[in-house]
């Protein structure tokens, strides 16, 4: 067996992680004890990276050969390398003759590795002269970069993690930490045990596991976040908090924004973001007046036609208290994706240039064209992602190459963004995975290396450069990001006839050392930094050269990189949501990730047991709303938007505020399909969200849309479960995908049983398909589903009775003197799945209940209740076990701490990764209130 030290692909912590490998194959992951962004832990998706490796899932859903459609709607066909870059070079270089270089289109991604973003930002602004490149994380940070640059001077978080241990106040704004930075919250929840004086305010519109554990959870209306830091601001001042001498001494601009925050006041602010005034007063006097306070904040603030406002509004609250460029205190950004922060660094999107240059200055663009060898950099802005899919669809960009993301499910107002795909004269998709939605709109496909595969390094939350290393060969025909750019590159130069940069890189070192030599001078100069050097260790920027080791915080000195070298306050106005709500569309949606998944799941949606905790795509509403509605748990509403629809079941979370709702951003076509009434198709939640963007980052409002919820009454329903041979859940999963599209609503997930992962080699999986129609589906529809999930065997039991639109089929297997249940369909009145899932699903005998699987009947015949969500994936504890355990120990005897404790002894939930641990607190509060509650 081999090992091989790499950094973990999801987030951005930047967790170090150890790959196990013998041969071709990853047999196993564990965190790297010595990488210092998580010291040897690893999440529920970190610890399972080896199980999304295997060589059923690389067969059966990577791309392993370049594909052609030579018509669209037809089937690729395998292409050789040369012939697909040739026709790549050829048909751009047709497009830029005749139609200038503006008609091409780039669109990257943050998980993209840095060196593979150097060689497209040069290959796009150095060779082919437009300013059209852009990446997924313009969704995901480019607010807090605008945020950064507008107070502090430069795109630099000032903070670190070991800031976590040393705050006395962490004001969490606009992010659930907890599940979409797990590693990161084990800091804080260590902190906290630490150092019990620490307090935790936390800002979000619905009650997260992150706002459950907090000391104070400030659960504002949707959109009012520059009003709540105003209001803020105003008592600082009124109760004398702020601190003038730093104010004077190290910023500009403070009076415009004194003056702007007088109307602020505590009555407005707690009547507009719907807060008591009392709790307003609380959270700033914490903020203000604790000797360190760090804030943590993300998509929240981020996604948002006010997300600049959002970042320079808090940004404003630390440099009028000093709370900055000091231990445990700061703005601290938390990056969404493992290499947003690299793809910035080398100016990877339509407005920077290398090294956090900017593309409107003439002198950085001077600087750059010398560095590359060329005459010029253009100067005219580029088409960020959603004005690039907005040109595409309305036919000023006719060629787009994809790398490394899948906008037909992540881009909002997918309608426009499906319209572009189609219309663009020639779309390239660059990627690992053929499953994405966007690959079925690629003229041509290019498959490329993917974690585990590759090498070059990227950048986390923290400014900390991480190497990421190849543990085996690349899967099939798959060839290196960056690799793929430098040969498109060279083919490309000698149709252009024009004076080219060199791509002469034999290595992905050889991209990164150009790159560093780009930094020197500027504010992430890395000259000082080596290969050699992150090979020995992770390293934070800045680290120039004759430096013995990076920066952890920034701004000691109180220097800033401006002009005169102050902070600057930004005077900006609140506005209210773009968006509001009305009479015709009352609620409001919020959208947020999910702890086990990642992004459109085309890694994490190949593992059944991340299914676990979140079985099936839903939305979510405040009982009262399900009581309005009259809707039973699991019914399906339709939501719409101004921009689209789209079916989900609904069921009741006290999370979330009346009049508003919460679904999964994870949620796209590939998991997620239907038909609207007039028969167009439905594109998963992003149907529902706005184009709208913040017009200084250019981020799209993602987090919001106004949608009006009713249900969905169907003529037939359909629910089917059935456990598969490991090698065949992914195909058979990919089949029933292509299924979907003949009902009017469908989710089709993989699940797995809740054994331990210590015994998942033995753990079995499974396919869940969810079908509704307006009239029943056709036999042989019927049939095809049923021969996919095994339910076509002689000894499968059936009922049917076509004109009551019922069809029920069951098979059992022997197990030794018992039969358990390998799979049901039960089509029509679907209300016995109540009691037959989790009869399938916890593997009990079934031979006893005969007839009464096809009966239809709604009640069990004997007690059977569902387990639950699986609140801890590592262990296998169900949500119903914890429950019972707190329940029968009097969990009030003791303090909340020691209830967990006991917790963990007896059941093991939360002793392996802790993802869970928030979850378990959450729980452990509840059991306590109930038996605290006076009689």
């Amino acid at each position: 067996m081999k090992e091989t030290q790499s950094t973990c692909p999801y987030c951005g912590v930047g967790c170090g992680v150890i790959i196990e490998s013998q041969g071709a194959q990853i047999t196993g992951v564990r965190g790297d004890p010595h990488h210092p962004a998580n010291f040897g832990r690893l999440c529920t998706k970190g610890s399972t990276l080896h199980r999304t490796a295997t060589a059923e899932v690389t067969l059966q859903t990577r791309l392993l050969s370049p594909l052609q459609r030579k018509s669209r709607n037809t089937k690729p066909q395998p292409i050789d390398w040369d012939s697909a870059l040739t026709q790549a070079a050829d048909k751009f270089a047709q497009v830029i003759k005749d139609h200038g270089p503006d008609a091409a289109g780039f669109y990257l991604s943050g998980q993209l590795l840095t060196e593979d973003y150097y060689v497209f930002n040069k290959l796009v602004k150095g060779l082919i002269g437009t300013n059209n490149l852009d990446t997924n994380s313009r969704l995901c940070m480019s607010s807090a970069v605008a945020g950064y640059k507008q107070t502090l001077g430069a795109d630099a978080p000032p903070a670190c993690y070991e800031d976590l241990a040393l705050a006395d106040c962490l004001f969490i704004t606009g992010s659930n930490a907890a599940w979409a930075h797990p590693i990161l919250f084990r800091r804080i929840e260590d902190a906290r045990a630490a150092r019990p004086q620490m307090k935790m305010v936390v800002v979000d519109p619905r009650r997260t596991d992150t706002a459950a554990v907090a000391d104070l959870h400030l659960q504002i209306q949707p959109g009012t976040d520059v009003l709540l830091y105003h209001g803020m601001l105003h008592l600082m001042l009124d109760q004398g908090w702020t601190d003038p001498a730093y104010i004077a001494a190290h910023t500009s601009g403070f009076e415009a924004l004194r003056e702007l925050v007088r109307e602020a006041t505590p009555i407005t602010v707690a009547e507009t973001c719907g807060i008591a005034q009392a709790d307003l007063v609380e959270a700033t006097r914490l903020f203000a007046r604790s000797p360190a306070t760090l804030s943590l904040y993300c998509q929240g603030l981020n996604q948002s036609a006010s997300g600049t406002a959002k970042n320079t509004a808090l940004i404003d609250l630390h440099l009028a208290t000093g709370q900055i460029g000091k231990p445990g205190a700061g703005p601290f950004s938390l990056t969404g994706q493992p290499n947003a922060m690299g793809g910035r660094e080398v100016g990877g999107m339509a407005n920077l240039l290398s090294a956090h240059r900017d593309l409107g200055n003439a002198v950085h663009r001077a600087e750059v064209a010398a560095l590359w060898g060329v005459p010029d950099v253009p100067a005219t802005p580029g088409k960020t992602a959603i004005e690039m899919f907005q040109a595409a669809a309305d036919g000023q960009i006719k060629a787009l190459w994809i790398a490394c993301t899948n906008p037909a499910q992540s881009l909002p107002d997918q309608a426009t963004v499906r319209r572009a795909l189609e219309r663009a004269e020639f779309v390239v998709v660059q990627e690992a995975f053929a499953t994405t939605a966007t690959c079925a709109f690629a003229d041509l496909l290019l498959p490329a290396t993917t974690w585990g595969e590759k090498a070059g390094t990227v950048t986390n939350s923290e400014r900390r450069i991480s190497r990421v290393r190849a543990a085996v060969p690349a899967a099939g025909q798959a060839r290196d990001d960056w690799r793929i750019g430098r040969d498109f590159a060279q083919r490309l130069a000698a149709r252009l006839h024009r004076e080219s940069p060199s791509f002469d890189y034999p290595t992905p070192e050889s991209v990164w050392n150009e790159h560093r030599e780009s930094t020197r001078g500027r504010d992430l100069d890395i000259t000082g930094l080596s290969y050699d050097q992150l090979d020995q260790a992770p390293q934070q920027w800045p680290f120039p050269e004759g430096a013995r080791s990076g920066r952890a915080r920034l701004y000691e000195d109180g220097r800033f990189p401006t002009p005169d070298g102050r902070a600057r306050f930004a005077a900006v106005p609140y506005r209210a949501l773009a968006e509001p709500c009305d009479a015709h569309y009352p609620f409001a949606l919020n959208t947020g990730r999910l702890r086990d998944q990642w992004h459109g799941m085309s890694r994490t949606g190949t593992l059944g047991r991340l299914f676990g905790h979140a079985a099936e795509p839903t939305v979510q509403l405040h009982p009262t709303d399900m009581a309005r509605l009259q809707l039973a748990p699991g019914a399906l509403v339709q939501l719409q938007s101004r921009r689209g629809s789209v079916l989900l079941p609904a069921h009741a979370s006290p999370d979330v505020a009346p009049a508003q709702a919460f679904v999964a951003m994870h949620w796209g076509g590939e998991y997620l399909s239907g038909r609207a009434a007039d028969g167009s198709p439905l594109a998963g939640v992003n149907a529902l969200t706005q184009p709208l963007y913040c017009p200084d980052s250019r981020q799209p409002e993602l987090k919001h849309a106004a949608i009006r919820i009713e249900p969905a009454v169907f003529a037939w329903q359909m629910v089917a479960l059935a456990w598969l041979p490991a090698e065949q859940v992914l195909a058979v999963r990919e089949a029933l995908r292509g299924l979907m599209p003949e009902f009017d609503f469908a989710s089709c997930v993989p699940f797995a049983s809740d054994t331990p992962l210590a015994q998942a080699a033995e753990e079995r999986s499974g396919v869940l398909l969810r079908a509704a129609s307006r009239q029943r589906p056709s036999e042989a529809l019927l049939d095809r589903i049923e021969a996919l999930l095994g339910l076509d065997a002689p000894d499968v039991m059936r009922y049917a009775d076509p004109h009551r639109g019922q069809h029920r089929a069951v098979r059992l297997q022997r197990d030794g003197e018992e039969a358990r249940m390998q799979a049901f369909l039960l089509g029509g009145d679907i209300r016995a799945e109540a009691w037959m899932k989790p009869l399938l699903q916890q593997q009990l005998p079934a031979q006893a209940f005969g007839r009464l699987l096809l009966s239809g009947s709604a009640a069990a015949p004997l007690a059977m209740v569902s387990r639950g969500p699986l609140v801890c994936s590592c262990i296998g504890v169900p949500a119903a076990a914890i429950d019972e355990h707190l329940a029968e120990h009097a969990c009030a005897a003791a303090d909340e701490q020691a209830a967990l404790r006991g917790l963990q002894q007896s059941l093991r939930c939360g002793t392996s990764c802790g993802s869970c641990v928030p979850e378990l607190r959450r729980r452990v509060q509840a059991a306590r209130l109930i038996v605290l509650q006076p009689a």
